[in-house]
């Protein structure tokens, strides 16, 4: 076997097709954009290189056929936020079902990040946000990938597992029909905050864009930014974030509310636009976007995906929760019936309190992820995410 760089076209062709031949025959697997598989490692377009850097390989067998790929990256920025050592990361892993191949690859990360001074490496995870290609899929087999969520053979748990990795932390989907009733707790506390004049809540308006821009971010950077691998968000990322989500938004799913006008809570909600995007055969051409447009316009896409639920620490315990959750209910389930399902974007086993909301609407666990951590010091005791207050 022989581990190969990508430092030209030719091999940065092979590391994007090689998941198309192994999935091939893998009917719920589907092909990541391109674009976005090439943004990965593009310095112009993934901001994480300000803050690092990454490489490539490919794997190749004794007759010149690829086996595998993998990357490896620093973001200086989080390595030492939280983390009893400097931790990297690896990504973008795919391979066959062959433990020697696997070391190989992983050895390389490893090797990799040591002489940068990592003494330790997260994965699979992104290059950037955790909303993206963040865990290992270890349930839900049976159902297709959301989009930018990472889809593999069920033996790549043995690979990791048994090249020594740890378990960091689990990663609960959440699913329910739309048109499940709620709990009856959740109405309980909706109908206690509605007495209240000082607490409203609202859908985005598609008008006034950059304003929902800056609510995201207020609301964003006082419940999530803080925690554990997760930074704050500036005006200009906010704008940038809500930019890039602009064709794909559906105004009515993204949810706010407001203490006398203030921004405290937020449940942003898009079409899962995978079940569209699976048309497209990873290729956004000119034949991609008209695809894409036609499935848009048609609103063939059923399946609504729960990308972030906020509320901030002051307005926490409150009931806001099941106000923000029972306003949502009102339109998907009474004015505007365009859906049929709903997934949640992952929710970490540390962060008990967004599970118990989750299980509240009615939630079942569809699919598991796991991130790993592999300790470069094999002796230094193991320690699992601490649990979010």
């Amino acid at each position: 076997m022989k581990l190969r760089e990508v430092t030209n076209k030719k091999i940065s062709r092979e590391f994007l097709l090689f998941p198309t031949r192994l999935y091939k025959n893998e009917k719920n697997w589907i092909r990541p954009l391109d674009n976005d598989i090439k943004a990965f490692s593009d310095p112009k377009k993934n901001r994480s290189f300000r803050n690092g850097d990454l490489i490539r390989w490919i794997l190749q067998d004794d007759y010149g056929k690829t086996i595998g790929r993998v990357a490896a990256f620093i973001n200086n920025k989080t390595a030492n936020k939280d983390s009893d050592q400097p931790t990297g990361g690896m990504g973008l892993f795919e391979c066959i079902d062959n433990q020697d191949a696997a070391n190989m690859l992983l050895d390389a990360c490893r090797s990799w990040l040591k002489a940068r001074g990592m003494e330790a490496m997260d994965g699979p995870i992104n290059f950037g946000d955790r909303d993206k290609w963040w865990g290992l899929l270890v349930e839900g087999f049976d159902l297709e990938p959301n989009y930018g969520c990472n889809y593999n053979f069920p033996y790549y748990q043995k690979l990791f597992e048994g090249y020594g990795f740890q378990l960091y932390y689990r990663q609960f989907t959440y699913a329910r029909k739309v048109l499940d009733p709620l709990s009856e707790s959740l109405h309980i506390k909706a109908e206690r905050i509605s007495q209240n004049p000082d607490y409203t809540f609202d859908h985005m308006k598609l008008k006034e864009m950059d304003k929902y821009a800056e609510y995201f971010r207020l609301v964003y950077n006082k419940a999530w930014a803080g925690h554990k691998g997760v930074p704050q968000l500036s005006s200009k990322v906010a704008k940038h974030v809500m930019k890039q989500m602009k064709p794909i938004l559906d105004e009515k799913i993204m949810m706010f509310g407001f203490y006398k006008g203030e921004p405290i809570a937020m449940f942003i909600m898009l079409p899962e636009v995978n079940q569209i995007f699976k048309h497209v055969n990873g290729k956004m051409n000119i034949m991609g976007k008209l695809i894409f447009l036609y499935h848009n316009w048609r609103k063939t896409c059923k399946k609504m995906f729960g990308v972030i639920f906020g509320v901030v620490p002051e307005h926490q315990g409150k009931g806001i929760e099941g106000a923000i959750i029972e306003s949502a209910r009102v339109i998907v389930q009474e004015e505007y019936y365009r859906y049929e399902d709903f997934e949640m974007n992952w929710i970490g086993d540390f962060n008990p309190k967004m599970i118990h909301v989750v299980e509240q609407v009615g939630g079942y666990v569809s699919k598991v992820n796991i991130t790993y951590r592999y300790l470069f010091d094999r002796n230094k005791p193991f320690k699992r995410h601490p649990i979010m207050d």
